[in-house]
């Protein structure tokens, strides 16, 4: 994470590098130099090769919902606007009886701060124990009628349990989802956000670039 002082913006996004850690089975990341000043060439050009999930990244309706909104119809104010950073002190998942006194209301956007931003990102390794949210809590959030949720790691729903069930309890109420944060220097508060995906066309996932800025 890097902090701009002058405009006290926050960068939550995760660097993009070759080898870097992904989801088991997704693509591997692999930036080459395709053009290079070094070697004679009149500019510097590389190649990316990447899944559409790696890093920071959104996941719109349609990745689990096969009738959902793709990435490219999301809706700027979905991404950006007064964004709510709530820590969760459990180890293990981000369960209802926690969420209850953050009394969550509808139409926020809520981006959640576990052990996985000061852990999981120190390494190039998955983590399969990462925190997550199960599912009886996705329909809890999606019963609030939450605007964006955000994760610090690779997925909302768990590796070993409850990924499926997660997703299309939340993408399917029309929640938007940004994966793959670094919240490690992120005090719990409000912020004004702002998330862009990269626009693909008929996308179901896309790298993003996320900040925040202390309100």
């Amino acid at each position: 994470m890097t902090r701009n002082k002058k405009q006290n913006w926050l960068d939550v996004s995760v660097l993009i590098k070759t080898g870097m850690v992904h989801w088991p089975n997704d693509p591997a990341v692999d930036i080459r130099p395709f053009k290079s000043t070094a070697k004679g060439d009149s500019c510097n050009v590389s190649t990316v090769s990447m899944g559409t999930h790696t890093g920071t990244h959104m996941d719109p309706p349609f990745h689990f919902i096969p009738t959902g909104k793709t990435l490219d119809q999301m809706p700027l104010e979905a991404t950006i606007g007064p964004a709510r950073v709530i820590e969760i002190k459990d180890r293990e998942s981000i369960k209802v009886e926690e969420l209850r006194r953050h009394r969550i209301q509808r139409g926020e956007r809520i981006l959640f701060k576990t052990v996985n931003s000061a852990r999981c990102w120190k390494t190039d390794q998955f983590q399969k124990d990462f925190v997550h949210i199960p599912a009886d809590t996705a329909r809890f959030l999606a019963k609030q009628k939450v605007r964006t949720i955000g994760v610090d790691y690779l997925s909302i729903g768990g590796f070993k349990k409850d990924g499926a069930e997660t997703h299309r309890a939340l993408l399917g109420a029309g929640v938007w989802v940004i994966e793959g944060l670094n919240l490690s220097k992120v005090r719990p508060g409000r912020y004004q956000l702002i998330c862009l995906p990269i626009k693909i066309l008929a996308a179901h996932g896309a790298p993003a670039r996320a900040v925040l800025k202390p309100l």
